[in-house]
């Protein structure tokens, strides 16, 4: 039993002609009605409508013919109208179908839209990113990578909270952070590596012009020294001799401060020796505002990571931005 034309649906209106538009390249994964779901039989009603007979339609969806008339049939229940009339050799549209055949149409053409949409995001970035990344380490090395993302990436919008604190990504919503040192949240983030930071001891030329330069362990006992202190917890000094053996410098600290910036700021005023990432003391070296006492002093690197929260989805967004991190950070020169 089919409509009298195969190519247009006749309205119950006299002359009213719906024009059918073909719908085999659709998916035609096997239907499963799931009556708890409001959108339920809207489909198999645009594809009777637009196969134009019930057989044709079970052809595309995998259906039997009889699937077909018991999935219009409890449609037509939960709406409390007859969507088509039916004969032994027609159906046709009541005026009620018609109208609600015209609006799924639109609806059905919204969701395929927002379906697209979203799998085009799969594979070009865009929405907000909101990243988490230490001050100093953010400001000179993080942002530079990030913001040639927006510049690559008009639909990304990048949000950059600057803070040495460690944040909870969950809590917080945030998409990614960049960590240095122990990762102490592993159980619920996934990491990757992008790099290791190791410390450099350095002072301006006119405190060394002053004081003259340390060489060995024992010198740095008759210096000042400005440390990087956190939360009342002051960060220790170490340096490896020509024989590879670790000492704890014993220094005199007039000054301690919770601010990379600030702590080379206070080492370019000639206040003491700076203890501070290599990265760091390396730039001022360049413009000659500092000078390096000793290269690579510690022994106890720290691993820098880029996390974001454990997902079995990761967002094109997150992705290349965790990309971009891991390949352009490691050519920068941090250690």
């Amino acid at each position: 039993m089919g409509f009298a034309n195969e190519n247009e649906v006749r309205g119950n209106i006299s002359g009213t002609r719906f024009p059918i538009t073909d719908i085999s390249s659709r998916n035609t994964r096997p239907y499963r009605p799931n009556m708890t779901n409001k959108l339920d039989g809207v489909a198999v009603f645009v594809q009777v409508i637009e196969a134009g007979s019930f057989t044709l339609a079970a052809e595309r969806m995998h259906l039997t013919r009889s699937a077909i008339g018991k999935v219009i049939s409890r449609l037509e229940a939960r709406l409390g109208v007859r969507l088509l009339h039916r004969t032994t050799r027609s159906h046709t549209l009541t005026e009620a179908g018609r109208v609600y055949y015209e609006r799924c149409v639109r609806a059905l053409a919204e969701l395929d839209a927002g379906a697209a949409e979203v799998e085009s995001g799969l594979n070009e970035p865009r929405g907000r990113l909101r990243v988490s990344v230490p001050i100093a380490f953010g400001h000179q090395c993080v942002a530079p990578v990030l913001f040639g993302l927006a510049r690559q990436y008009p639909k990304l919008q990048i949000d950059i909270s600057f803070s040495d604190r460690s944040v909870d990504l969950i809590e917080e919503n945030i998409d990614l952070a960049v960590r240095i040192g122990e990762l102490r949240d592993n159980a619920t983030l996934d990491a990757r590596r992008i790099g290791t930071q190791y410390m450099s001891i350095g002072a301006s030329p006119a405190y060394l012009a002053e004081h003259g330069m340390p060489v060995e362990p024992d010198d740095f006992a008759a210096h000042t020294g400005i440390s990087y202190s956190r939360s009342g917890s002051m960060a220790r000094w170490h340096m490896l001799d020509d024989d590879g053996i670790e000492h704890a410098l014993q220094i005199t600290r007039q000054l301690s401060l919770d601010d990379v910036q600030a702590i080379a700021d206070a080492g370019i005023a000639g206040l003491g020796l700076v203890y501070l990432p290599c990265w760091f003391l390396e730039k001022h070296a360049s413009a000659g505002r500092l000078v390096v006492v000793r290269s690579r002093c510690g022994v106890r690197p720290q691993a820098i990571h880029v996390v974001w929260p454990k997902s079995p989805y990761l967002p094109s967004k997150t992705r290349c931005a965790i990309d971009a991190l891991s390949t352009e950070i490691p050519m920068l020169r941090i250690g």
